[in-house]
């Protein structure tokens, strides 16, 4: 999801297993369903436990958004994300960065690209292939996969003479 997007995520988007972006707060306008399954549901379970906040007074809040900051939102996405980044490991890395690593991973991992779209919210293909980025590491596998697909179509081309 885009920055925006994921801030303006609100517990009334979160319905069981499922993530709903409302169009209103995406960029293309068209709302978006996410299931919730592995790191991404935890991530969500993480987030609930954290709802409720302790207020100076001794009262409890509960968080309307998703992410927040102490039953607030937000305020400075840059310096969260910056100390966010620090914490894992991902110094200078761009929230943005995460977007197209999503992509690239969808890809990668055999998801039509219809259905990676969908989940991306992009809207066509020419703006989702900017987002499928291609590592050397992918040519040197191509081209390892064309010279072992090589070696087997020259071998079952071989007769054997009498």
């Amino acid at each position: 999801m885009r920055r925006g997007e994921v801030a303006s995520l609100a517990w009334r988007d979160v319905e069981g297993d499922t993530l709903t972006l409302r169009g209103e707060h995406s960029k293309n306008g068209e709302a978006r369903i996410v299931p919730l399954v592995g790191e991404l549901a935890e991530i969500i379970e993480r987030r609930q436990a954290a709802r409720r906040v302790k207020q100076p007074d001794g009262s409890v809040r509960m968080a309307e958004t998703v992410f927040h900051r102490k039953s607030g939102p937000v305020g400075c996405f840059k310096k969260a994300w910056a100390t966010a980044a620090k914490k894992t490991g991902l110094a200078g890395k761009l929230f943005h960065d995460l977007r197209r690593s999503a992509v690239r991973n969808m890809t990668q991992a055999g998801t039509p690209q219809a259905v990676a779209m969908k989940i991306s919210g992009h809207k066509t293909a020419s703006m989702f292939q900017r987002y499928n980025i291609v590592a050397t590491e992918d040519l040197r596998e191509a081209l390892e996969r064309t010279e072992r697909y090589r070696a087997i179509a020259t071998e079952a081309k071989i007769v054997a003479m009498r």
